[in-house]
């Protein structure tokens, strides 16, 4: 084991969160593609810790379930009931075996701006120092809620003081605790011992250990992190916008720095799963999701919403919807068009005005350009599909499929009724309900002869603006005929 690496990592996440004002347990709402918690885990992971322990609670089946989902290394300990910070910390060294040798790291689960580089940073001022404990601080514009560092003249850190417990000159301190420490591990769990519950909320304080390592002569310190913003917790949906905006700006300058244009952040919205390529170009109003990616010189937006899709190199996608699609290289989408999952544009293809596709697969350079519905296909390369097509897929119980060849041009007003096959080369008339088979090369023509009853306006809509018309063009038409 690296000397800064972790002997254990414990995520404080039993808290019920009442001011959240949900159902959903606060530790399990999401900013930027991950909850809460998942936040914290992820940084936690680039420790690269021998454990990491998720101290659970409320609701503690679903966080648990939702936890290995996420991490299926993660360890979970019971805080049956929520006696305090420092109780939490004695249910997760159970977990443990009772005893760690090494550091253990604590920090809180509703802190999702936390970085990997930041934890970094505590284990080694940690490690250099000597410390039986670190804490990281930060300076913040209002300290109010926060539990305040107390220095001595020299400096070093001689306690912690909630801010219910603090006295009026105390709560004047700007330097803050964030709830992150690294323990020596060993005498943290002696010192847990030590812990009384002589205070306004008759709990267990995790920071209460200071102060009994401090009068054993051991050495307290603190890391001051750089950036205070990085420690905000999360305790009511405000709270929870403002850390969403600035991890948002976050992700974007990254992808800014990257080579990625960003025509107008304030407006444009991503995960931290989402990946790009150099001088991809996002318009305003857009929002990548989940597993997004857009490759080199790609376009999105603007009004697009993309969640686990793939935009290949030089393809353009504008005011769109897609869920678990692909879309190749440079091919176009849109405006107003929705990719539902399982579709697949081939390079150059095009998915164009009104056009909703699901679970089908388009080739190289087909165009779907107009007002239809592409469900459950096949289509080939450089197939044409008139306007206002349907791929009629569902009977009514079950889904079926069209196959469509290469090279076809089909009519503008189709109905494909599935399951049928147009074979390479094929065209069909337009308006035309296909219901069998078209062999290669052969046109389709599946509509009922036009009939022409003439006079019928006259007679029976007589009086109308529409027989007024007829009738004055009628020898017009006459002298044609």
């Amino acid at each position: 084991m690296s000397a800064n690496r972790p002997a254990a990592v414990v995520v404080l996440a039993a808290g019920e969160g009442t001011r959240m004002k949900s159902a959903t347990p606060k530790v399990l709402h999401e900013i930027c593609g991950r909850s809460l918690v998942g936040h914290v885990v992820a940084a936690s992971r680039e420790l690269d810790p021998a454990e990491l322990v998720v101290v659970v609670g409320h609701a503690r089946e679903q966080v648990a379930a939702h936890l290995s989902g996420i991490d299926a290394d993660v360890r979970t300990a019971v805080q049956y009931e929520q006696n305090g910070t420092g109780h939490a910390v004695r249910m997760a060294l159970e977990e443990l075996g009772g005893n760690v040798t090494g550091t253990v790291v604590v920090v809180c689960g509703d802190t999702p701006l936390l970085t990997g580089e930041t934890l970094a940073q505590l284990a080694r001022t940690h490690g250099e120092d000597g410390n039986a404990v670190t804490v990281l601080t930060a300076e913040v514009p209002d300290s109010t809620g926060y539990g305040r560092i107390i220095r001595g003249d020299d400096g070093a850190v001689t306690g912690i003081v909630e801010h219910k417990d603090a006295t009026d000159g105390q709560r004047a301190i700007r330097e803050i605790n964030s709830g992150v420490f690294a323990f020596d591990g060993a005498l943290l769990a002696d010192a847990l011992g030590k812990v009384r519950t002589d205070n306004s909320q008759g709990e267990e304080y995790l920071t209460d250990v200071l102060g009994i390592l401090r009068e054993a002569g051991h050495r307290v310190g603190a890391a001051v992190g750089g950036d205070h913003r990085q420690i905000l917790g999360i305790n009511n949906r405000v709270q929870l916008a403002e850390a969403r905006a600035l991890l948002n700006a976050r992700l974007l300058e990254r992808a800014m720095l990257a080579g990625v244009t960003v025509v107008d952040p304030a407006s444009t919205f991503v995960d931290v799963t989402v990946t790009f390529g150099q001088d991809a170009l996002i318009h305003p109003g857009t929002q990548l999701l989940g597993t997004t990616h857009v490759a080199e010189g790609a376009e999105v937006g603007p009004n697009t919403r993309l969640r686990d899709t793939s935009v290949g190199a030089g393809a353009r996608v504008d005011n769109t919807v897609a869920d678990s699609a692909a879309v190749g290289p440079e091919a176009t989408v849109g405006p107003f068009a929705y990719l539902r999952p399982g579709t697949s544009l081939g390079a150059k293809a095009k998915a164009g005005t009104y056009v909703e596709m699901k679970n089908a697969t388009i080739g190289e350079g087909t165009k779907v350009p107009h007002l239809s519905y592409v469900g459950d296909a096949t289509i080939g390369e450089y197939t044409n599909i008139g306007a206002a097509s349907v791929f009629v897929n569902y009977d009514g119980e079950n889904k079926h499929h069209t196959t469509v060849g290469s090279h076809c041009k089909t009519g503008s007003d189709n109905m494909f009724v599935a399951p049928v096959t147009i074979g390479d080369g094929a065209y069909t008339a337009a308006g035309s309900v296909i219901t069998k088979d078209v062999p290669a090369g052969a046109l389709a023509v599946a509509r009922g002869q036009q009939r022409n009853i003439e006079g019928w306006v006259a007679r029976k809509r007589p009086g109308s603006a529409a027989a007024t018309a007829a009738q004055s063009a009628a020898p017009e038409d006459a002298g044609r005929r």
